[in-house]
């Protein structure tokens, strides 16, 4: 089996350790063999490289199955009016579905994501994941608007999706809730009840202030959404409270929650939820989507002196303008300049693989893991990541 040797003056092991001037020896599967100082090795049997090595990434929220969708929702509308611009377009030819998915399955691989968390409302996906290189956790999305003579059918729908994905080596599923403005307490409790104990549970939360004021009031532009839809909200009673202390009160408390978007949510909700899970949370941001939609981006200080464990999603070319987690750390650390590339980093490796359950292989450059290896380079020698360019290594 072919041996390779690597090395930069920076490695990133994907936790918040830093080493310098190290060689990197791994076999021709990408499992990491060796890490060793510089001085030990024969430079004549090493890859030199400028700039950085980090582990290949984890994207912990994509939608792919809307890969077809680049540029169809405007820009800058806000939650609701994105919502509805995606519901009134998303269906087309099926065949350009396909390619669009598996050329995004494509582009990602080769922007150096290894993982991917992934929400499926559709089977279409399927044929693309049981085929990529990138280990996939699909989440099978379920949501009966507000509407418990919904519920029923809503369940039927989503057993079938789940049933129609046949798994890579490697790759998990499971049912999830879409939001709390989205689903009842009696889809919440089926969810709850048919999950176990190792699955994760994806749920989009507080992703725009309207959320909240419909849980709190039941004011917000929510009622307004499901009149566009034509659908009652009879079911709903506000509960004076966040929209997150609903999902957590209708849900079992040793779920492992990953929590997506979190723009608005607030110190108090980062702790409400780290009290009433016994399962450490974890909490997905996807700061281009954030843009795109809301024109803002979460208090990540806030978040973070709270407790917070953070990790890194694109959402959907629905709502970004490239699959990239390189692009989506260009981003925070762009309009978050308190934060640092070393913090940030280990976002998009070594949490990101923990949130899923794929640490035993990925997120982390260790001995016997295969995490792939990006490499970023800095434009005409200045070590700016918003001017660098990132390559997968293996």
């Amino acid at each position: 089996m072919k041996v390779s040797k690597i090395s930069a003056p920076k490695i990133y092991l994907g936790d918040d350790n830093v080493l310098r001037n190290h060689v990197i020896t791994y076999n021709d599967e990408g499992r990491i063999l060796t890490i060793e100082p510089l001085e030990s090795h024969d430079l004549s049997s090493v890859r030199m490289l400028d700039g950085y090595i980090t582990p290949g990434f984890i994207n912990t929220h994509c939608h792919l199955e809307l890969s077809h969708m680049k540029s169809v929702a405007d820009t800058g509308t806000g939650l609701i009016d994105f919502l509805l611009q995606v519901v009134s377009k998303r269906e087309v030819n099926q065949d350009y579905v396909e390619q669009c998915i598996d050329e995004q399955d494509k582009y990602m691989w080769n922007a150096g994501i290894m993982g991917v968390g992934d929400i499926s409302n559709k089977s279409d996906t399927a044929k693309t994941k049981s085929e990529s290189k990138i280990q996939y956790y699909t989440f099978v999305e379920m949501f009966d608007l507000w509407n418990t003579s919904f519920t029923e059918n809503t369940i039927k729908q989503y057993v079938e999706v789940l049933k129609a994905f046949n798994l890579k080596s490697g790759d998990k599923i499971n049912l999830v809730p879409h939001a709390p403005y989205s689903v009842t307490p009696k889809l919440m409790r089926y969810i709850s009840e048919n999950t176990s104990i190792e699955d994760v549970i994806s749920i989009h939360n507080q992703e725009t202030p309207h959320e909240n004021a419909f849980f709190v009031d039941g004011n917000g532009a929510f009622p307004h959404f499901y009149h566009q839809l034509n659908l009652s909200l009879q079911d709903f009673i506000p509960t004076g409270k966040p929209s997150i202390n609903f999902a957590l009160d209708n849900f079992r408390k040793n779920a492992r929650f990953l929590f997506i978007h979190n723009t608005m949510s607030l110190a108090s909700d980062v702790q409400f939820a780290i009290n009433n899970l016994s399962e450490k949370p974890f909490w997905a941001t996807c700061p281009n989507a954030n843009l795109y939609i809301e024109n803002t981006l979460p208090n990540y200080r806030e978040l973070l002196d709270a407790g917070a464990t953070m990790t890194i999603g694109t959402d959907s070319l629905t709502s970004n303008w490239q699959l990239s987690i390189a692009e989506e750390i260009k981003t925070i650390l762009k309009y978050c300049s308190y934060l640092s590339f070393d913090e940030v980093i280990v976002w998009a490796c070594k949490n990101g693989a923990e949130a899923l359950g794929f640490d035993k292989e990925l997120g982390m450059i260790e001995l016997g893991k295969m995490p792939g290896l990006v490499h970023w380079q800095f434009n005409e020698n200045e070590e700016t990541i918003h001017a660098s360019s990132v390559k997968r290594i293996i």
